[in-house]
């Protein structure tokens, strides 16, 4: 009887539990919480990563809204596509507040602030400047090519516009004309939803505001929410470090001298594997970069010409022609006119000098290196001094560096006379001439 009852008891609870969970659910209030998100830097893989990432999780838990905070020059175009899709599949209403003053929200951020359910600015923002900056080999292209770059562009500005019931021919002149707008005019062009000072007067504006979900409208309360912010991780943050143009280029640089190191001191180790995880790390960063590859083309050859110079005798004309080639190069790096996208003309500067430097000592050591005498093994036998102990000829005996030999002469040598060596053969025999003759030459 006791089993059964335990069976009965157990069958009730299967068949009662599921419907008093969904009625606690369906009782349960949805969170007050609005995800804050803040981006003051370049829209990189890392930063895009981080937005989807905090999007999917206010959505998975429920929250009120998401709150993204701009400050940004711009940055990759498929970074800025992938924060787009995000917020154009977010269940909950995204919110994109231009701040604090005297931020801005340019290129990708304004195309980013296009798609947002609510678009707010805080005085003295500005907004727009979206033209395309093509990424590849000189930084450019053919003009069919760029006219279909923009043309995209153009459209994907207008189609987010469009669907966001925002003004449809400023989206398209922030592409082609690279126009950028104030937080008031960006109000009147009815580009923006509203202007707020701070966080406090942006959620109390959009309270009540309405939005559409699958076509339906509803209605945003933000009047007791509650805003929680979200903090990259040591390891996003790293990995957004090195995405800054100036960390990139010191990367590309200690990877270039690291390896060239390797090369000509090779067996080393450690400057051939720090100087391939720093390239590594720098080719990373410069995915995000509008990189000008005949700039890395021209550090590739000052890298050869540097290496040229340690096998060929031009007397410096090398290391100073890799110097010029390192200094253009770099200049030419990084193709952006905004500031926030190129590398410091000072960074450039002091880093040419120094690789310079480094090189040009490295090489001289080298060359000192190699053209030095050896003073032990077979090489050190080369130039030292002795006797023959018997005539020498096509064969003979001599008396060097304490050891008898083996040795024969082109020119007829008698025994007693001062002999030098001329080379080590096969079979440890000696080449040697009569010591008198060097001397003779030498005063000729």
């Amino acid at each position: 009887m006791k089993r059964q009852f335990s069976l009965l008891f157990l069958l009730l609870a299967a068949l009662l539990l599921p419907p008093l969970a969904a009625k606690a659910d369906a009782a349960a209030p949805p969170s007050a919480e609005i995800r804050v998100v803040r981006i003051a830097d370049v829209i990189s893989p890392v930063v895009a990563d981080f937005v989807a990432a905090e999007l999917d999780r206010v959505n998975q838990s429920g929250g009120r809204a998401f709150l993204l905070e701009l400050d940004t020059p711009g940055g990759l175009d498929s970074a800025m596509r992938t924060i787009i899709q995000k917020i154009l599949g977010s269940r909950a209403p995204v919110i994109v507040y231009v701040y604090p003053s005297g931020a801005r929200a340019a290129s990708a951020g304004a195309l980013i602030t296009l798609a947002a359910d609510f678009a707010a600015m805080a005085p003295g923002t500005n907004l727009g400047a979206a033209h395309p900056v093509a990424i590849g080999p000189g930084g450019g292209g053919d003009e069919t090519m760029m006219e279909k770059v923009v043309n995209d562009a153009v459209a994907y500005a207008r189609s987010l516009a469009e669907q966001r019931g925002r003004n449809v021919t400023w989206a398209e002149k922030i592409v082609r004309e690279s126009i950028s707008t104030s937080a008031g005019e960006a109000l009147e062009l009815k580009v923006i939803d509203l202007i707020a000072a701070d966080e406090a007067a942006l959620l109390a504006a959009l309270d009540g505001r309405r939005y559409l979900r699958d076509g339906a409208a509803q209605i945003l309360t933000t009047a007791d929410a509650t805003l929680v912010r979200a903090e990259m991780g040591w390891r996003q943050e790293i990995l957004a470090a090195i995405s800054n143009p100036n960390v990139a280029y010191l990367l590309l640089m200690l990877g270039i001298m690291g390896i060239f190191f390797e090369i000509s001191q090779p067996g080393v180790i450690l400057p051939g594997a720090i100087g391939t995880l720093a390239l590594l790390l720098a080719l990373f960063a410069f995915q995000t970069l509008p990189v000008n590859y005949t700039g890395v083309l021209l550090i590739l050859l000052a890298i050869v010409l540097f290496i040229l110079e340690i096998k060929v005798a031009s007397y410096g004309m090398l290391t100073v022609g890799g110097i010029v080639a390192l200094a253009l190069g770099s200049l030419m790096l990084i193709e952006s006119t905004d500031p926030a996208l190129r590398i410091s003309p000072a960074l450039i500067a002091a880093t040419v000098a120094v690789a310079g430097g480094f090189f040009a000592l490295v090489v001289f050591f080298v060359v000192r290196t190699q053209q030095g005498r050896f003073f032990s093994g077979v090489e050190g036998m080369v130039g030292e001094r002795g006797a023959a102990v018997s005539a020498v000829s096509e064969t003979g005996r001599v008396f060097v560096h304490g050891e008898y030999w083996d040795a024969w002469s082109r020119s007829p040598i008698s025994a007693g006379e001062a002999v030098e060596v001329v080379r080590v053969e096969e079979g440890m025999r000696l080449e040697v001439r009569r010591a008198a003759e060097q001397k003779e030459k030498q005063g000729d």
